[in-house]
């Protein structure tokens, strides 16, 4: 064999053990493409080839965790939404055909349904709108108290109806602060609606609101199931969601955006078998 020989041999076999990996490559990507996630490639070869296959393959892993994610809250969603619109058909339908009156005790369970669809497609947009950097606060001074107070009085049938005591210990020497009273409302009723229901009948959920350097701090703390351990370093992100759960798993997430678009903090700690505490702090008022 000649000189030329020798190299071209050296230069094919150069190029077919580039060829191969380029083979793999090109299918993986030709089946994420048409929607299988699971592709991965072999790691191997000189380091910069192994780095792209690492590379690869953990892109590969994520979107499968994301189209897994995805598909998980579809379903979710449309529990979520089935729920409510069965009480509110049902409950309808029965006083459309007599068998119900028409009066408050037989409308408020459609209230409670239609309030519920609300948070829910509320939650919808504030995640949307969060995700894409776009969540405007429409800001305004704003009694925290009155407010914490609403929104824990929005959940009074809810707890009761489940039988769980939900209590308040709200200071009246809370002060006034710059808030998006909306965006509150909403955080303080995802955190109650959780505490709800993980909290078993008999249980209690109680709200506590103090004045601290200027702010507001509350509490939400319930007797309820606790989180698991391995969940609660994870429970501020989306669709994350402890075993048996019926929520979305966007509640906490949102919660979590909301309180810290103002500039307050959000922390939560837990303990199986004994329940939960959520501490959140708003800023003071800027002169």
């Amino acid at each position: 064999m000649n000189l030329d020989s020798s190299v071209a041999a050296v230069v094919t076999g150069g190029a077919r053990r580039m060829t191969r990996p380029m083979d793999r490559f090109i299918d993986a990507a030709g089946r994420i493409e048409s929607g299988d996630y699971s592709a991965q490639v072999p790691e191997w070869g000189p380091r910069e080839l192994r780095s792209v296959a690492r590379a690869f393959n953990a892109m590969s892993a994520r979107l499968k965790t994301i189209d897994e994610q995805r598909r998980g809250f579809l379903a979710d969603v449309a529990h979520e939404l089935r729920t409510p619109l069965s009480v509110i058909r049902g409950q309808a339908e029965a006083i459309s055909d007599g068998v119900y009156p028409g009066d408050p005790a037989h409308l408020a369970p459609i209230l409670d349904a239609t309030e519920s669809l609300d948070r829910l497609v509320d939650d919808l947009r504030t995640m949307v709108l969060s995700d894409a950097g776009n969540l405007v606060l429409h800001k305004e001074p704003t009694d925290v108290g009155a407010l914490i107070h609403d929104s824990v009085e929005s959940f009074r049938v809810q707890a009761d109806s489940a039988g769980v005591v939900l209590s308040t210990d709200i200071r009246a020497d809370l002060p006034t602060l710059e808030l998006d009273p909306a965006r509150i409302k909403s955080a303080i009723g995802n955190l109650l609606s959780n505490s709800l229901r993980h909290t078993p009948r008999g249980e209690s959920v109680k709200v506590v609101a103090t004045a601290r350097d200027g702010g507001v701090a509350m509490t939400v703390t319930d007797t309820g199931d606790g989180i698991p351990p391995e969940l609660l370093n994870h429970v501020f992100e989306r669709f994350v969601k402890g075993p048996g759960s019926t929520g979305s798993g966007l509640g906490l997430a949102i919660a979590h955006d909301i309180i810290t678009a103002h500039g307050g903090t959000i922390e939560i700690r837990s303990t199986p078998g004994s329940g939960t505490t959520v501490d959140l702090t708003l800023p003071p008022r800027t002169p």
